[in-house]
């Protein structure tokens, strides 16, 4: 028998949803590079449900307590007498989601003597350390494009939240008002303006196929740069330094992976660099900006708008500087967790408790470090990839 534990975020303030506003959700068989979506042997779940949330349980508990597994969850997860705590230490999987980030720190690893699989339900595990996962032989999986196409709309959606002005417009109408005036003196058309991708792994290219449409200048940077063909039809100009960009654009999309060349990539000489008067979306890591630097630049008028998905850290603290900055356009991390992603990534972490739980194979993308199996099953014995990075919220997706 297995232990599971599972962090998951709270169920909504009124409760658990008994109904919903669609009675379906379209069927996505294939992702845009060919590859197919989750393929559990079954699920016990409706699409369209609300899974990610304490209640949801991911659609999990009927198949692994029929398996003779034990199923714990909860979104209790700071502190040293949260549940995530006590229950750590004899836990031999753990399940999280980037959007309510269970953090498997190194002393954390060192205290969970039995664990030997952490899933991601969705994309990006850099709230697992990589490093200590693999010393301990720890597999760390995730749910590989499941939720990229999710983040790439929020992303286009914001783009267009900013330069439209739309948040501003919305609060008046809600406020009883009606003064055009106050709203325009802000709003612009996205037509014309050039526009970069920083990072155009699944979630960047997805934004360039998206805003090509709106008859703007695209141009992004990336490690390898894609093929001439992939340009062609992306419309898209690869500039290799991500300061030349910087430079070139009225808009920035952030779309890398967190890593030390990433970390406060966006700093205030960056965004001193930019045009006056430029936007920043960042739906991918908070830290790929420098918090304080992007409420200066606001407040100054460098930057025209910010707005983001992603806070460090999160859950944000209430007095947060970016709940109360000006011409910002945030959300809560939920890009990744739309009811359609939700169904995608339950999906997928139910087949990788299968596979894993059986001794198969977990799919070779899925993988971001390979340990060993699960102790009393008859564990395989894998190759450890020492030093992996995590593709974070972008390169993966």
């Amino acid at each position: 028998m297995a232990k599971i534990l599972c962090v998951l975020y709270p169920d909504p303030i009124d409760g658990y949803p008994t109904d919903y506003a669609r009675d379906s959700i379209p069927q996505i068989t294939h992702y845009p590079d060919g590859s197919s979506v989750p393929t559990p042997s079954a699920i016990d779940f409706t699409p369209g449900q609300l899974l990610g949330s304490v209640s949801g349980e991911l659609g999990l508990r009927k198949f692994l307590e029929a398996n003779g597994h034990e199923l714990v969850v909860t979104s209790d997860k700071e502190g040293p007498n949260s549940v995530f705590e006590r229950e750590l230490p004899d836990a031999d999987i753990v399940i999280s989601q980037p959007f309510w980030p269970a953090y498997l720190n190194a002393e954390r690893i060192a205290k969970a003597k039995k664990l030997k699989l952490a899933i991601t339900a969705g994309i990006g595990s850099d709230h697992v350390d990589l490093n200590a996962a693999n010393e301990h032989n720890i597999t760390v999986a995730e749910v590989t494009y499941s939720n990229s196409i999710s983040v790439a709309e929020h992303d286009v959606m914001q783009v267009l939240d900013l330069v439209r002005n739309f948040v501003p417009a919305h609060d008046v109408v809600r406020k009883g008002g009606w003064n055009i005036a106050d709203i325009v003196s802000h709003s612009y058309d996205l037509e014309g303006m050039t526009v970069g991708v920083v990072g155009a792994g699944r979630i960047g290219r997805a934004v360039l196929k998206r805003l090509k449409p709106f008859d703007v200048k695209l141009v992004y940077t990336k490690r390898h740069q894609l093929t001439k063909e992939v340009e062609q039809e992306l419309g898209a100009t690869y500039i290799q330094d991500v300061h030349e960009l910087a430079q070139l654009v009225d808009i920035v999309v952030l779309c890398p992976p967190l890593h030390s060349e990433t970390y406060h990539l966006f700093d205030e000489s960056m965004i001193k660099s930019m045009k006056r008067g430029a936007y920043i979306v960042n739906d991918s890591r908070g830290e790929l900006v420098d918090r304080d630097a992007i409420v200066a630049a606001l407040n100054s008028g460098q930057l025209a708008g910010y707005a983001g998905d992603v806070w460090y850290p999160q859950p944000a603290p209430a007095d947060h500087p970016w709940r109360t900055m000006p011409h910002e356009a945030m959300t809560p991390h939920m890009s990744g967790t739309s009811l359609s992603a939700q169904a995608r990534y339950a999906a997928g972490t139910r087949e990788i408790l299968e596979d894993f739980l059986a001794n198969q194979p977990i799919r070779p993308e899925y993988l971001i470090t390979q340990g060993g199996g699960l102790a009393g099953v008859g564990a395989e014995s894998y190759t450890v990839k020492k030093g992996q990075e995590s593709p974070g919220n972008s390169e993966q997706k």
